[in-house]
């Protein structure tokens, strides 16, 4: 199976001039911990929920900050046509959760998650327990209210 048939497409994209407060915000209204960053018409960099508390706020930034100055700059990815059992593995040895997906000409077409990948892997207790829990619009989704 190829990361094309289990990732998510239309990826919401911010860019490191943006506040951190507004890629906070386009989180909440995808209902997603990570947004890739983009410039130029190319992928410069991820900003995660985390990187947000742990890069700015615990270090005093406030919500004006830019994306640029909090984002992981070092972009891990894939390829939209590679092999998914490859991706896994991968993930596994860097312990990311989530990886930009591009096309070879290295455009950005989605984004791979655990989530995606345990509903198609789920199998045994351990692989139905993540894809459940990594389900989206759980009781802590940052969209209920």
């Amino acid at each position: 199976m190829r990361v094309s048939d289990c990732m998510t497409r239309g990826v919401e994209i911010t860019n490191p001039q943006e506040t951190i407060r507004d890629a906070a915000r386009m989180m909440v209204e995808c209902d997603a911990g990570a947004l890739p960053v983009g410039e130029n018409d190319r992928l410069v960099g991820v900003i995660t929920d985390r990187d947000i508390a742990v890069r700015a706020v615990a270090e005093g930034k406030g919500p004006d900050a830019r994306v640029g100055d909090v984002m992981s700059a070092e972009v891990r990815y894939c390829f939209e046509d590679d092999d998914v059992d490859e991706v896994l593995r991968n993930m596994g040895e860097l312990q990311l959760r989530r990886l930009p997906v591009l096309s070879r000409d290295k455009r950005l077409v989605g984004i791979v998650s655990l989530s995606d990948l345990a509903a198609i892997r789920a199998a045994g207790p351990v692989g139905a327990a993540l894809a459940d829990i990594a389900r989206p619009g759980g009781e802590h989704s940052q969209t209920r209210h």
